[in-house]
C-alpha cells in the first residue's frame, strides 16, 4: 500500500500541484526559449551615440539590474531597435528578451503604445512566469519608460517626460508608496509581510490604513 501510495505522488500532474498549492511554479516552454536563446541581447557595449534612449534600473549589489538601448524612427515614432543586458535570473532574462521582440516585431511599435505595455502583456506572451517571478517582467518595463524619458530629453521634447513621483506614506521613516509597491512585487502579499520588508507603520501607525489600501491596488494590479 505505501509503495502504490508514492507512486500515485509521483505521478500528480503540475496542475494539480499548482491548485493544491495555490501557486504556479513551472516555468513555461516560452520562458525557458527566451532564456536559453535570448533575442536582441547586447553583448559588448555600444557606441554612444548609436541609439537614441537608455534606460537602467536597479543595481548588482542589491538584485537584479537592467539596462537597455533603444532606436527610434524619427518620422513614424516607432522603436526600431531594441537591445539590452542584465544582471539576473533566467525569469528576467526571458521577460526582457520577449519584450523586445514585441517592441519590434511587425515594423516596431509607437512609443505611445510601448508606454502601455503592461507587465501582465508580456507574462501572457510567456504564457505565464511562477508567482514569485512576476516582478521580473516590471523589471524590463521601468527601463524602457527610463530610455523613452531618455530619448524624450535629447530630442527637446520635455513635455512628454514621464514623471513618476513618489507619495510618502509614513511620515516617520519616509517610506514611499513606490516602496509599498516594491515590497508587494517582492513577495509580501499582506501588512504584517509588507511591515516585516519596511517597517511601514512602526513610528506612524495612522498610515497603516493607507497602506492596506496600497498593498490591496498593487496586488490587483500585479497579479489580478
Amino acid at each position: 500500500m505505501a509503495t502504490q501510495t508514492v507512486t500515485k505522488v509521483d505521478k500528480r500532474s503540475e496542475a494539480e500541484l499548482v491548485t493544491q498549492t495555490g501557486e504556479s511554479w513551472v516555468y513555461s516552454e516560452t520562458v525557458k526559449d527566451h532564456f536559453f536563446n535570448p533575442r536582441n541581447l547586447l553583448l559588448e557595449m555600444p557606441n554612444p551615440n548609436e541609439y537614441d534612449g537608455i534606460g537602467m534600473v536597479g543595481s548588482p549589489a542589491c538584485g537584479d539590474m537592467m539596462k537597455i538601448w533603444i532606436k527610434v524612427d524619427h518620422k513614424t515614432e516607432k522603436i526600431a531597435d531594441m537591445k539590452w543586458q542584465t544582471f539576473g535570473c533566467g525569469s528576467a532574462i526571458a521577460s526582457t528578451s520577449m519584450m523586445s521582440v514585441m517592441l519590434t516585431e511587425n515594423g516596431g511599435m509607437a512609443i505611445e503604445d510601448a508606454l502601455k505595455l503592461r507587465p501582465q502583456d508580456i507574462m501572457t506572451r510567456l504564457d505565464g512566469l511562477p508567482t514569485r517571478k512576476v516582478h521580473c517582467s516590471v523589471l524590463g518595463d521601468k527601463a524602457l519608460r527610463k530610455a523613452v524619458n531618455d530619448y524624450f530629453r535629447k530630442t527637446d521634447q520635455h513635455d512628454r517626460i514621464l514623471v513618476e513621483g513618489a507619495k510618502i506614506v509614513d511620515k516617520v521613516l519616509n517610506i514611499t508608496d513606490h516602496d509599498i509597491e516594491e515590497a508587494v512585487l517582492d513577495g509580501a502579499h499582506d501588512l504584517e509581510a509588507v511591515q516585516a520588508k519596511t517597517k511601514v507603520g512602526t513610528g506612524d501607525p495612522a498610515c497603516l490604513p493607507e497602506v492596506e489600501q496600497l498593498i490591496r491596488y498593487y496586488m490587483e494590479k500585479y497579479f489580478g
